[in-house]
């Protein structure tokens, strides 16, 4: 085979523009930003031409990015797995030798290494619906919280409702990728389907849509359900939610950390995660998912629902210990 010269920035910018339609927005996003820094080390190591790369320098690059980056080892094998899908894909464009993929190696991780074991229990997300209800009902962020807690939904897929996807007859949201407009799902077309709500839920919705939703449109047309005066709500602003309202002192009005509440940078809009106490949309989701496990929801119900194999299930949301589960069980070993 003949390689055909290419320098590694414009490879890189082929190989992006190749798999744009094919990954979700973050996905894309995310190996554009992991492989920026392959492309600056080329640059800084004078590697001009693609086809002369080792599987010696991808190693050297390895440990560079380790080290330059200071990355943990989850990290570092984020990064070079998506080296590694990059440099197969150079092979089909005859940028690099054949078979030079399987030279990128791929940090292996111990049991459970990398799993965000960071959780919202029950106890405080009822205090904060309680709190919402009376206190900002139908507002932005009362919708918000009870979407993400209720549905189990990621972020992406709360922000890609329209006030269309929402049956109040049937009780029902229908969550749908639409990429062309703005609103990619994480497990694109795979994340698509129906969630049933609650009557509680509904009426809360009904509520924010008849007396509090802004009445606009986003820059494609669509009606968003969580909508803002300027359009569809952002994923960051979602995330500012939820760090705020986990916060101890949003609700108490004092702090567990000893910290001055009229001083601490937490309180403000831009700073929220720096409280200690204060957790992720993800901690909120992960919560919610064990939550139903625990009060015997069967987990296929929470994997459909949740739009999450039960492998990832069993991994990265199910919080519960060997014990709980076991209880959990226990219904069903009754009856045999």
């Amino acid at each position: 085979m003949t390689l055909e010269p290419i320098t590694p920035d414009r490879a890189v910018k082929l190989y992006l523009q190749d798999r744009e339609n094919e990954l979700a927005h973050s996905t894309h996003k995310s190996h554009r930003s992991r492989l920026s820094y392959f492309t600056d080390w080329c640059e800084q190591e004078g590697i001009e031409n693609l086809n002369t790369i080792t599987g010696r320098q991808l190693y050297e690059y390895r440990i560079w990015r380790r080290n330059d980056g200071d990355l943990v080892p989850v990290s570092e094998k984020g990064q070079m797995v998506t080296l590694r899908v990059f440099i197969r894909w150079a092979e089909s464009i005859e940028a690099v030798e054949q078979d030079l993929h399987t030279k990128v190696q791929i940090p292996s991780l111990a049991h459970n290494e990398g799993v965000d074991d960071a959780i919202l229990d029950v106890e405080q997300a009822r205090s904060i619906l309680d709190y919402l209800q009376t206190f900002e009902y139908a507002s932005r962020r009362h919708v918000v919280f009870a979407l993400l807690w209720h549905t189990m939904c990621r972020r992406s897929s709360v922000r890609a409702l329209d006030v269309t996807d929402y049956n109040p007859g049937d009780q029902y949201l229908e969550v749908i990728h639409r990429p062309d407009t703005g609103t990619p799902l994480k497990n694109q077309g795979r994340g698509e389907r129906y969630i049933a709500l609650s009557e509680q839920m509904c009426e809360l919705l009904d509520d924010w849509i008849e007396t509090t939703r802004d009445d606009v449109v986003d820059d494609a047309g669509r009606r968003p359900l969580i909508a803002t005066a300027q359009g569809r709500i952002h994923q960051t602003t979602i995330q500012n939610y939820v760090y705020c309202l986990t916060r101890p002192c949003e609700l108490a009005g004092d702090c567990p950390h000893d910290r001055d509440v009229e001083t601490c940078e937490a309180t403000e809009w831009q700073h929220p995660s720096k409280c200690p106490s204060s957790v992720s949309p993800h901690a909120v989701r992960r919560g919610a998912i064990t939550h139903a496990l625990s009060t015997g929801t069967p987990q296929q119900v929470v994997s459909d629902r949740a739009n999450v194999s039960t492998a990832v299930l069993d991994k990265h949301y199910d919080a519960r210990s060997k014990r709980e589960k076991m209880e959990s069980r226990r219904e069903f070993v009754d009856s045999v």
